[in-house]
């Protein structure tokens, strides 16, 4: 049976020491990233819709290599918007800067709100780790 391990990159033990949960947990070759937001290590909020979407997707670049991993390995794409996806074409426009010709699944969603005032994204991810080129 496969360990479960707790990946916690570093500039993110305070999500679980204070918030109590992993920023990405691994079972054999499948890591299952927890959403990833658009804020600093020191947990403020990015100013500006473009800057707050790549901070998103940094931070996403950060768990994922704290397991070995790259934007190559994520097979799953899950997006919640604040309030609506109006700004749904920058969004794509930074999302196609971190998946390049290996697209993965992708679902969105628009909800009402995050925990944190001033949040627009939240990305969610899984990853194969090791996959081949094909």
């Amino acid at each position: 049976m496969p360990a479960r391990k707790v990946i916690i990159p570093e500039g993110m033990e305070t999500i679980y020491d204070t918030y109590h949960y992993a920023p990405a947990i691994q079972v054999g070759d499948t890591l299952y990233l927890s959403g990833q937001v658009g804020r600093d290590k020191d947990l403020r909020v990015v100013e500006g819709t473009e800057a707050q979407y790549v901070q998103a997707f940094e931070n996403v670049r950060t768990v994922l290599g704290a397991a070995g991993a790259s934007f190559y390995d994520v097979i799953e794409l899950e997006t919640w918007f604040s309030d609506s996806m109006a700004d749904l074409k920058t969004f794509l426009k930074v999302k196609d800067r971190y998946f390049i010709n290996r697209y993965p699944t992708w679902t969105g969603f628009a909800v009402k709100g995050f925990s944190m005032p001033g949040i627009l994204v939240e990305i969610k991810c899984k990853a194969i780790l090791g996959l081949d080129a094909t």
